[in-house]
């Protein structure tokens, strides 16, 4: 039988991580779930506090520690899993009741890959319609707030996440599933936070996702994305 190992690299997110971990708790069914691997990335406040705080009745929880970039920790994450399949989940998105039930349907089908359709907490139109487009099952609509699930033998026969990308990490490993199985989306919606459309504004950021997405077609480098991007936010 197939089981789910959840993997979610986290930094500076001591607010956040216990109340993901009583989502899960109420959104899953505990046979299905392995374990619950949080990957800090060096966080500066107290979220590896918060995370060695952490118990559950359902799930078993492993807290590591990685470098920082979400890369580095999700691959961290993976070298520890003893799941068949891997689950990574961002912080602040938080997926469908019963979603290992609709992980664990795709598999038994043979898919090897996948993501759920998001919606954007937040009432603003723009988000609302992008959250719309990701019911399509294009590579353009993609992006790691959708969560991603994807079998641990896939997941190595691909070497993991490229450690070169600081940014764009997701999009570019997604884009090699799309190249070696049948991606799939599943209709239910994860709701994801809109935090950072809050902290930059919806349409600087859109701006900025836009370019960087060009930038990666036209064969800019990892080192490329990142100055562009911590240029526009004066990182």
């Amino acid at each position: 039988m197939y089981q789910i190992s959840i993997i979610i690299p986290v930094y500076n997110e001591a607010q956040h991580v216990k109340r993901l971990l009583k989502h899960l708790e109420a959104a899953s069914t505990t046979q299905h779930i392995k374990e619950v691997l949080f990957v800090d990335g060096g966080s500066t406040d107290t979220t590896l506090e918060s995370l060695n705080a952490l118990s559950s009745t359902q799930f078993k929880i492993v807290v590591l520690e990685s470098p920082q970039g979400r890369a580095k920790q999700m691959n961290v994450g993976a070298q520890h899993a003893s799941g068949s399949i891997y689950y990574f989940l961002h912080v602040d998105s938080f997926p469908p009741k019963q979603f290992d039930e609709y992980i664990l349907q795709h598999c038994q089908k043979k898919q090897q890959a996948g993501c759920f359709r998001i919606q954007f907490k937040s009432n603003h139109w723009w988000l609302k319609f992008t959250g719309w487009l990701t019911r399509f099952n294009w590579l353009i609509c993609r992006g790691g707030d959708q969560s991603l699930f994807v079998k641990a033998s896939l997941f190595h026969r691909l070497q993991g996440y490229n450690e070169d990308y600081t940014i764009y990490e997701d999009n570019a490993f997604i884009r090699k599933l799309y190249h070696q199985t049948n991606f799939v989306v599943i209709q239910q919606p994860l709701m994801t936070s809109a935090r950072r459309y809050e902290e930059f504004g919806v349409w600087k950021l859109q701006y900025v996702y836009f370019k960087i997405h060009l930038k990666y077609w036209m064969g800019a480098s990892p080192k490329e994305l990142l100055k562009y991007y911590r240029k526009q936010f004066h990182l």
